[in-house]
């Protein structure tokens, strides 16, 4: 492990773009028309990136499981992400939520497995998500859970968590913890 290698993982949909609203549920957009980044989320990460923080996407997208998109969409949103900022690598987990797979989140072995391959060091690296999955994986990866309260009625008690409202402000708060 590089003492170095710190890293902010985020979750994709309602940290980083934005959700489609169902009956007050965040669902990940299935058209690439409908990928829209949440204001100021790509300055945070390229604010992040500047401070040398590695920076990874683990998202959950049983959309592709249950057969509701292809890969291929997925790639496309990959690619937009990918013209507006460097992220290091982007992992997903396409099973469905039935599957009991080993890298659906909450369990963090696409956290730890980034962690390996880029020699991480997950106790000073964070989790950002918007879900009670994505504070349970942080956790048992080692990272500091942030949480996004978007406007989802989550089941989780975030008073546990580090709340803010937007990736930006979270990102401020690593920088102001982390002294960079």
């Amino acid at each position: 492990m590089v003492e170095n290698n710190i890293a902010v993982f985020l979750d994709r949909d309602g940290v980083v773009n934005e959700c489609i609203y169902i009956n007050n549920k965040c669902f990940a957009p299935k058209n690439i028309s409908d990928f829209k980044f949440i204001n100021r989320s790509i300055d945070a990460i390229i604010k992040l990136k500047k401070k040398k923080y590695k920076i990874f996407i683990v998202s959950n997208q049983p959309d592709v499981g249950n057969k509701k998109i292809k890969k291929e969409i997925i790639f496309k949103m990959n690619a937009k992400i990918l013209k507006e900022v460097k992220i290091d690598e982007i992992k997903y987990c396409f099973h469905s939520q039935t599957a009991n797979c080993d890298c659906r989140k909450p369990k963090p072995k696409m956290i730890t497995d980034l962690a390996r391959k880029y020699q991480i060091n997950l106790k000073r690296s964070f989790m950002i998500g918007d879900r009670h999955s994505d504070m349970v994986a942080g956790r048992k990866a080692g990272c500091t859970p942030i949480f996004i309260k978007n406007d989802l009625i989550e089941e989780s008690n975030i008073n546990n968590y580090k709340t803010f409202k937007n990736l930006f402000d979270a990102t401020n708060f690593i920088l102001k913890f982390d002294g960079r």
